[in-house]
């Protein structure tokens, strides 16, 4: 079953913010509202939603600032609103940080379908930046890996091994390909520097995982990085 996105309208104007709530909760988005500028960062800092639409002209603080203020901390879609036309309005909030820009009045298939597309696109950018293997999840953005949601401890050079190799999962990847990908340059046939990080990962590997030979070493070939229990190298 698939996780609700969760969606905070920022819009002073009631009536329009509930047509828009309900329009959202009718096509599956969990939605929260708030009225006010300096609320809606509040609410954007406690509650992380996955998409802010966000009005321009707003009570206490206007659009334009809370999503500058907001990108210091909030790293989703920010989808303006507005009853302004003026290209320079537009300019404006892109500069500020927001990712798309709507004018009123709103169309709600037009909403709707940037708001997919905003987060059909956030969802790429993270499927591009982690990795899952069963309990094993790789974050290429924060150099992490962890087993069962525990931590496994890898320093930065082993952590660039083990994502080279489950990039290509499956695959056998040569000594030369890594040496080319983790040092720009070719293999000498003297360097040991990759197989001296292969070892200390297959060793926090084997000692964090039942499966004990997670990477495999293909005589004469290079290495396997397996995606399952008994995988075999084709």
């Amino acid at each position: 079953m698939s996780v609700e996105k969760h969606i905070l309208v920022v819009e002073d104007d009631i009536s329009l913010a509930e047509w828009i709530s309900d329009y959202l909760l009718d096509h599956g988005y969990e939605v929260t509202v708030a009225s006010q500028g300096d609320f809606a960062l509040e609410m954007i800092a406690e509650e992380i939603p996955d998409l802010v639409l966000l009005d321009v002209m707003l009570p206490v603080k206007n659009g334009f600032d809370v999503c500058k203020e907001a990108r210091a901390f909030y790293a989703g879609p920010i989808l303006f609103m507005t009853a302004c036309v003026e290209d320079g309005d537009e300019i404006r909030g892109l500069d500020v940080g927001a990712d798309d820009y709507l004018t009123k009045p709103i169309r709600p298939q037009v909403l709707l379908a940037r708001i997919k597309a905003l987060l059909r696109r956030v969802g790429d950018e993270e499927q591009k930046q982690q990795l899952v293997f069963d309990s094993l999840v790789l974050n290429a953005t924060a150099k992490s890996v962890t087993i069962d949601k525990q931590p496994l401890d890898l320093n930065a050079n082993e952590f660039d091994v083990l994502w080279l190799l489950a990039l290509k999962a499956g695959t056998i990847v040569s000594r030369n390909e890594l040496v080319a990908q983790l040092r720009g340059i070719e293999y000498d046939g003297l360097d040991r520097s990759v197989d001296i990080r292969i070892s200390r990962l297959r060793k926090k590997l084997q000692e964090a995982l039942s499966q004990p030979y997670k990477v495999k070493t293909i005589r004469g070939k290079g290495y396997l990085f397996c995606r399952d229990e008994g995988e075999q190298a084709l």
